[in-house]
């Protein structure tokens, strides 16, 4: 049991090293020249010319005559005091014979130096020494007062330590911490006063819990303990309810948190560069890593294929605000939604402390996707640990906790993975991601497996790309004046907000329906091979932001022989949309609004309007948002109602304008590894279209033709257009 009067008893040790040895500090009368005693006075006193002092308390027979030494004998005493403290008596008389001292003024003047420099050391520890035990007071004090302020969280009252399972592991630890500086000042008042030397046996929190349970080595040495919160910050940040795995979450998460810091910082040969033609891929050498972490963060899953990968990149975000995106579930979802298809969080163990994310852990799964019916989402449940460290570097980690679900069949698993955040000037990061994961890819469809076995698919890569490009996004969206390059409608800030709004829910919706997540079951209608069309429904109910009824989305992937910017720069373009957009009707295309999120052009939010010869179709408008990085691209659209959108554009809430979104999403085909304008393209087009008003109807067999007639026209016209534009 921790046991905040365990410095008490010792206390009376640690005052009594604060006294200075008086009778030796008596001896000296000047800090840079001494006094010998004459030869008379030394042979009178001490007969024998030993080392033996004087009696102190003998009353001497006459007054003592002192010779003070020249500038010259002290600078020359000093010279040899340096390289020899302890001269022998031949070096004693060779060193008076030179100055014209005898032997025992020497040896007199070498004894004071060597009394003088032994008090102004043990000043220096003494006052070591007082500023530990005061600090030591200090954090005994703050002990006893979280322990006797904190309660039951069942009934309230107070709680005794058997009952803060959350906590003990963390007690357990700063005791450890505490302990080893109880020995070493211990040892230090030792040294000085003559008084053996303390020791203090392991002090148990409740049940004992040896830390090699196989989740890594990891203690006060590596300098992450040292830096955990303080036991009262931990009580007071407690969250959620007690249960008998917080323990061994807690041990998991500091262990992966070490292991992360470790793999963000070790190079060569832990981490092999290329392929592609500037080898900036990082991937993990397996054997060194088994040599680098021995015991790792428990043994490898029988079956699994391992992946893991590094990227580095400066973002246009503050570290602060990152934090936050990766520790806030909503906001994570929504900045990755290209990559995570769902999200929980599933139990919040500690919020961190001063107000901060600071020691955070939350206990969450998610599914992890790439935009295409075609390859299995990864699912996984872990534990997220957020932690500052003293270099002023923030550092998220995540790892998986299965070996907690018994009754689980794995088919992935993540290693120690996040990030590690540094802050710049000028409201800048540099992020650091490692991906490590073990997976089961057997269900990744053919065309897929290329593009999965590179990494590029779930790697560190794509994590890192789609945060820079959503940072950028995330600048535009706060920019207070319109920048030069939007146009059209807009005419306030207020708009320009409110549209950009719209179309973050816009891809949000798409990238959440589009993917192969355990939430949809897809069905496959007709054909053979890659082309396959799949269709799935849902019931649309008091949604505001879609429109009530039954939604049926179909969606298929192929691969074209086109690299991916061609496909997405002729997908883009307002001027080729009649090419292959049905709906359309072959009218033309005018953008009348266009709003810039990003570096590359391909970056934007634009309102176009369809003039179709068509008079039910006359002035149509579709919302579109497209964006590109260096792992895949996006075209994404729907139809929206032009009273709604007058609303958006004069800077009212977006969230009641009904979208059902539809489009591409275009990633490399794996074949040239990361060179993507080596090979082909792997094109996921997906639709939404509602079929029946009615929330209570039931599908038609023609409605499900109809879209299925639609995508595959949409596939023919798009092979087509970019087979001529390819020729």
């Amino acid at each position: 049991m921790f046991q905040p009067n365990m410095f008490e008893s010792h206390h009376h040790l640690l005052d009594m090293s604060h006294k200075s040895p008086e009778n030796d500090l008596d001896l000296l009368r000047d800090n840079d020249e001494f006094e010998s005693k004459s030869m008379a006075d030394i042979m009178e006193n001490n007969p024998s010319g030993d080392d033996q002092e004087a009696d102190p308390n003998q009353r001497p027979n006459k007054k003592k005559r002192y010779h003070r030494h020249t500038q010259l004998q002290i600078q020359e005493m000093e010279s040899f005091f340096k390289e020899c403290p302890h001269p022998d008596d031949k070096q004693r008389k060779e060193l008076g014979k030179r100055l014209g001292l005898e032997p025992l003024q020497v040896k007199f003047w070498f004894q004071n130096k060597r009394t003088q420099m032994k008090a102004q050391h043990e000043r220096h520890e003494n006052s070591e020494l007082r500023a530990e035990n005061e600090k030591l007071r200090a954090d005994n004090i703050r002990y006893k007062e979280a322990l006797g302020n904190a309660t039951c969280p069942n009934c309230g009252g107070p709680a005794s330590i058997g009952e803060m399972s959350f906590d003990e592991q963390h007690l357990r630890i700063e005791n450890a911490r505490l302990r080893e500086e109880i020995d070493r000042i211990s040892g230090i008042a030792a040294k000085y006063v003559g008084k053996p030397m303390l020791t203090y046996p392991n002090l148990p929190i409740g049940p004992t819990r040896s830390l090699d349970i196989g989740v890594g080595s990891f203690g006060p040495q590596t300098g992450l303990v040292g830096e955990m919160y303080s036991a009262g910050d931990l009580l007071r940040s407690v969250s959620g309810p007690i249960d008998a795995d917080k323990p061994m979450i807690i041990e998991l998460a500091v262990a992966a948190m070490e292991e992360l810091v470790r793999m963000a910082q070790t190079g060569e040969p832990l981490w092999i560069t290329g392929p592609g033609p500037d080898n900036s891929m990082e991937t993990l050498c397996e054997e060194e890593y088994v040599r680098t972490f021995p015991r790792g963060i428990g043994p490898k899953s029988l079956g699994l294929t391992t992946e893991a990968s590094r990227e580095s990149a400066v973002v246009i975000m503050n570290h602060i605000n990152l934090v936050e995106i990766l520790m806030d579930v909503n906001q994570w979802t929504n900045v990755f939604a290209g990559l995570v298809s769902r999200a929980l969080t599933l139990d919040v163990l500690s919020t961190g402390v001063a107000g901060n994310y600071n020691g955070a852990l939350q206990v969450m799964t998610a599914e992890f996707q790439v935009p295409s019916p075609l390859v299995p989402t990864r699912e996984n449940y872990f534990v997220r640990y957020c932690k500052h460290h003293t270099d002023g570097t923030w550092a998220v980690v995540d790892v998986s906790l299965d070996n907690l679900r018994p009754s689980s069949v794995s088919h992935g698993r993540r290693r120690p993975s996040g990030c590690l955040i540094q802050e710049l000037p000028n409201g800048y990061s540099k992020v650091t991601w490692i991906e490590h994961v073990e997976v089961d890819d057997r269900g990744v469809h053919n065309i897929y497996r290329p593009l999965v076995n590179s990494g590029l698919a779930f790697g560190a890569k794509r994590w890192v790309a789609t945060l820079d490009r959503q940072c950028e996004r995330l600048a535009s969206a706060m920019a207070n004046n319109i920048p030069t390059g939007d146009i059209g409608v807009i005419t306030s800030p207020e708009g320009r907000k409110s549209m950009l709004k719209l179309a973050e829910r816009l891809v949000m919706s798409f990238c959440a329906g589009v993917g192969a997540s355990t939430a949809h079951t897809w069905t496959t209608l007709s054909g053979s091979g890659a082309d396959d069309v799949r269709v799935m429904t849902r019931k649309s109910i008091d949604d505001p932001g879609r429109p009530p009824g039954i939604v049926l989305s179909a969606a298929t992937s192929f691969w074209l022989p086109v690299p991916p910017k061609r496909v997405f720069d002729f997908l883009r373009d307002e001027n080729s949309r009649s090419e292959w957009d049905i709906l359309s009707n072959g009218g033309l295309v005018q953008e009348m609004a266009h709003i810039a999120n990003g570096r590359d052009p391909g970056n934007c939010v634009s309102l176009l309007r369809v003039n179709s010869g068509n008079s039910s179709q006359s002035n149509m408008l579709i919302l579109q948002e497209s964006s590109t990085d260096s792992t895949g691209s996006y075209v994404i659209y729907a139809p929206v109602d032009i009273v709604a959108m007058n609303v958006v554009l004069s800077g009212g809430d977006p969230d009641y304008v009904a979208l059902l979104p539809s489009g591409f999403a275009i990633l490399p085909d794996g074949g040239g590894g990361i060179d993507v304008g080596t090979r082909g393209s792997l094109l996921t087009v997906a639709f939404q279209i509602l079929v029946d008003s009615v929330p209570t109807a039931k599908l038609s067999l023609g409605s499900v033709a109809t879209v299925n007639s639609l995508i595959k026209c949409t596939v023919e016209r798009i092979k087509t257009a970019v087979a001529c534009d390819n020729a």
